[in-house]
């Protein structure tokens, strides 16, 4: 079974991202970024073709979601056939993900124009439960966790983690503090919020066909996420309005994530299927 080293760059990112950094902190979060993200994003904006309008990014991200909604053979493995102790493993590997759910998202809220602030901050209100603990997303996978034995904490998850899953992780702290234009945040969590509907179906099925009580974590955002992708919508119309729109940042940032998550999640049921 392949595992991560403990003091990873991604995950000493990860870590320094959720800390109160001084100066040798920034220098170090500086370097991994540059030596990671920006040269993943400047492939991608080379290798892009680029679009003229946000029209043609709407049709761009329907065709990708369309495309994804196929699902891949880890997804239908981990659907239909993955044991529980399997999906116990899937669970584990994204607690860092569950149990922080949109706490990276805040930075961009500055970054917006006020009416594009208003449409995030109604996403981030929903993932956060309208202020109701029991309904909180990050909540949600605490019971999650709880039904499979697992831990609550987030530490306990440190050094179990791949590199994979904490590339996604780390992403959006660089998307909402550091990148140095917006239109690459609101595309990837657009392109997020508008997958994940599909996505999460694999494990709602799983959740299901293995007896998991507390599988409302996956099927809350099967309902919750559909008016998510409207919202993301509204704040791109908004931030257009406000300072116009490079259409091609926003797909730059919707292929970032479906890349990232999607590696994420194949590694993920690649290492459950290993371990079992």
């Amino acid at each position: 079974m392949r595992t991560e080293p403990a003091d990873s760059d991604l995950k000493r990112l990860f870590v320094h991202n959720r800390s109160l950094p001084d100066s040798r902190t920034y220098a170090e979060i500086e370097r991994i970024e540059r030596d990671w993200i920006v040269p993943l994003v400047a492939r991608l904006e080379e290798t892009t073709p680029p679009l003229a309008s946000r029209a043609e990014w709407v049709e761009a991200l329907d065709e990708l979601l369309a495309r994804e909604s196929a699902g891949t053979p880890a997804g239908h493995y981990l659907a239909e056939k993955a044991t529980l102790r399997q999906m116990t493993s899937v669970v584990a590997e994204f607690a860092p993900d569950g149990l922080t759910e949109a706490q990276n998202f805040f930075p961009a809220i500055p970054r917006l124009p006020i009416r594009a602030q208003m449409a995030v901050m109604r996403v981030l209100i929903d993932e956060f439960g309208c202020g109701n603990l029991q309904q909180a997303h990050s909540q949600l996978y605490r019971e999650l966790l709880a039904e499979l034995g697992l831990p609550l904490e987030l530490d306990a998850y440190l050094d179990r983690t791949s590199d994979e899953t904490y590339a996604f992780l780390d992403v959006f702290y660089w998307l909402t503090q550091r990148a140095p234009h917006m239109e690459y945040f609101l595309g990837a969590l657009a392109y997020l919020e508008a997958s994940i509907p599909s996505a999460f179906t694999v494990q709602a099925r799983a959740c299901e066909r293995l007896g998991i009580a507390h599988g409302r974590y996956y099927t809350e955002h099967l309902h919750i996420d559909t008016f998510h992708r409207k919202e993301m919508q509204v704040a791109i119309r908004e931030y257009e309005a406000a300072h116009g729109l490079d259409p091609t940042r926003l797909w730059v940032g919707a292929l970032l994530l479906s890349e990232l998550i999607g590696t994420a999640f194949e590694t993920a049921v690649e290492r459950a299927r290993e371990a079992a």
